[in-house]
């Protein structure tokens, strides 16, 4: 048996030289094959070598703690880098990809996913597929981020931009290959994307806010990719009446749309789905405190909203009163009704209809209300009670003493409580300038209602962003072929290594008309040509494909358009994140190894020394 120290030392020697020869450019596979399976045999002998009790008297313990160091480490950490790591993630990227590619396009297929709690969803919004999912690789956890980041931004371009990043991740993968600097391959991603934003903002044409029938156009072709696009014009409308009722003009040109504030989608199965609506107010799932004495509809109501306990005002601490007479129980009595009247007089002095708080209301302040003829509702989520007050007018009021005339709303037209199914829901309707609404959404089953809200919650997020910035893009396609096209002509410009990268770049754009045409169901390759072709010189920017039948169109005629808001953003989260990624190159995870049940045998040798009699038994691998 050779000694310890020389086979350690023929180890090291062999590990440096494979390590040059892996960073060599010109280096010998045959030569590096040999030098591994050498490197593989010197450990086997290493490691038989250094058998507890028969290591030679050369072999210090200075070797032995190494040995053991090493093995301690290898345990607890698992490390992957270089080439390895790229590769890996690319392919985790693709396959996310490839989950939600059939789900683009208006001839696109639903996935049904079963949640944790045992729950059915049925849909095609990319964001709401990825966020069901249960994935353990970093790199595409990674990737669904990015979804949730282009839905929360803009709302839509969820599926577009995960199509767009694992086709960048893609073309990159060959540079890999070929041994090119990631930060060569992003330098080049970045250069292509200004480029790319440019083209948008010279193909981009602005449109008027005003003009209805154009922003109908703009939405509808935006959820035309959805399930609610088989009811045609429903959805658009209900999204375009939602936001230009909370839209708030700033000034100087600036409009602000708060749709996750000021719009509440309540969702009621039942009925049909043409039955759902945008009320000009609010409703909400309460009834009047006392339904008998209290009235149900009042025209013109003056509504006040509160936001503290209309009852006796318990103690902040545990509070003991010792009564040494009885009539002092009387009194104590009588201090409690009368701070409750003292309540009631100050809110009835205004001659309110209806009185809405988000605490308690007791007994005896509903008998002075009802005995007044007011209406009251109590316990009111917060948020119903900023919606009420921004479609009425009125002015939410901490204290019953600080109320004035103007923290009166008297914007509503009509207050009314409606049976719909087993349960009371009230409306506050007709009011004059709502900067708050409600969507009724009615419809078969609570499946089809959720799908329903997600379309909608999409078609206002646009809505949204052409009220916000009014410009836009082609869509089928079109703009990605216009970019791509440009992006060619000016590869030729691009000097040194990075005009390759920059060039499958612009191939990569190609990725969503081409995956709109096989959702279609026609010859990719035919269509393909065609549209490249027409686009060769950026010219016939507005020449797409018509997502229903697959044929080659005017999108312009077809009025088949996006946001450029949505696009651009796209573009710039599906190149930032493929750089991310690209940028990785070492992923380590110091999560310590656990024997298998049953495992007696540890499949690899481990050292023992003199000190470890004491210590805890490491775990094998």
């Amino acid at each position: 048996m050779q000694s310890p120290v020389l086979v350690l030392s023929k180890f090291v020697f062999l590990a440096i030289t494979r390590t040059c020869f892996e960073d060599h450019v010109l280096r010998s596979h045959d030569l590096l094959r040999y030098l591994l399976l050498m490197e593989n045999k010197l450990y086997s002998e290493l490691c038989e070598s250094l058998v507890p009790h028969t290591a030679p008297i050369g072999f210090s313990n200075a070797h032995s703690s190494c040995v053991y160091y090493l093995k301690c480490a290898e345990d607890s950490l698992t490390r992957e880098s270089g080439s390895k790591v790229h590769h890996a993630n690319i392919q985790a990227s693709k396959a996310v990809a490839d989950i939600i590619r059939t789900t683009l396009g208006p001839r696109s297929m639903l996935k049904m996913l079963l949640d944790a709690s045992g729950g059915i969803v049925v849909t095609n919004d990319g964001n709401a597929i990825l966020r069901e999912l249960d994935i353990a690789h970093p790199a595409a956890k990674s990737m669904i981020e990015l979804s949730r980041t282009q839905d929360e931004e803009v709302g839509d371009g969820t599926t577009s931009v995960i199509v767009l990043a694992g086709e960048m991740l893609h073309v990159a993968e060959a540079f890999i290959d070929k041994k090119y600097h990631p930060t060569v391959i992003c330098r080049a991603y970045n250069k292509a994307l200004e480029d790319a934003l440019a083209v948008l903002d010279k193909i981009s044409m602005s449109i008027d806010v005003n003009d209805r029938s154009m922003m109908l156009g703009l939405v509808k072709s935006c959820i035309g990719t959805k399930f609610t696009s088989q009811f045609g014009d429903l959805i658009a409308d209900l999204a375009l009446d939602a936001t230009t009722t909370v839209g708030v003009d700033l000034g100087q040109g600036l409009k602000e749309v708060d749709i996750k504030k000021y719009i509440k989608v309540e969702k009621i199965p039942g009925g049909r789905l043409d039955d759902s609506k945008v009320l000009k107010g609010v409703m909400f799932n309460k009834d009047v405190v006392v339904p008998g004495k209290m009235k149900r509809k009042i025209i013109n109501p003056r509504i006040i909203l509160l936001d503290c306990p209309l009852e006796y005002k318990k103690g902040e601490n545990q509070t003991n009163a010792e009564l040494v007479r009885e009539e002092d129980w009387a009194v104590l009595l009588k201090m409690e009704e009368e701070y409750i009247e003292n309540l009631c007089v100050q809110i009835l002095k205004f001659k309110p209809d209806l009185v809405i708080t988000e605490k308690g209301l007791s007994d005896l302040a509903c008998h002075y209300f009802s005995k007044a003829g007011v209406s009251a509702i109590r316990r009111l989520r917060k948020t119903d009670n900023n919606r009420i007050a921004k479609a009425c007018g009125a002015v939410i009021v901490n204290r019953p003493d600080e109320l004035q005339e103007s923290d009166v709303g008297t914007g509503a037209g009509l207050f009314e409580v409606k049976k719909i199914g087993d349960e009371f829901f009230s409306y506050i309707v007709d009011c004059k300038d709502p900067k708050a609404c409600t969507v009724l959404l009615r419809g078969a089953s609570k499946d089809l209602l959720n799908e329903v809200e997600r379309n909608l919650q999409d078609a206002m997020s646009v809505a949204r962003n052409i009220l916000k910035h009014p410009k836009l893009v082609p869509g089928g396609g079109a703009t990605e072929l216009t970019v791509s096209a440009t992006l060619k002509q000016k590869s030729s410009a691009v000097e040194g290594i990075e005009k390759w990268p920059y060039e499958a770049a612009a191939v990569a754009f190609e990725a969503i008309p081409r995956t709109l045409a096989q959702n279609c169901g026609v010859n990719v390759i035919r269509t393909m040509t065609a549209l490249q072709g027409k686009h060769a010189n950026g010219e016939n920017a507005w020449t797409g494909i018509d997502g229903n039948s697959g044929e080659i169109a005017d999108m312009k005629e077809l009025k088949i358009w996006d946001a450029y808001n949505v696009k651009a953003q796209t573009f710039k989260t599906a190149i930032e994140a493929a750089c991310m990624l690209l940028r990785i190159d070492d992923i380590v995870s110091g999560i310590k190894k656990r024997q298998a049940p049953g495992g007696n045998q540890p499949s690899k040798p481990t050292i023992e020394t003199e000190g470890d009699a004491d210590n805890e038994q490491m775990i094998p691998e």
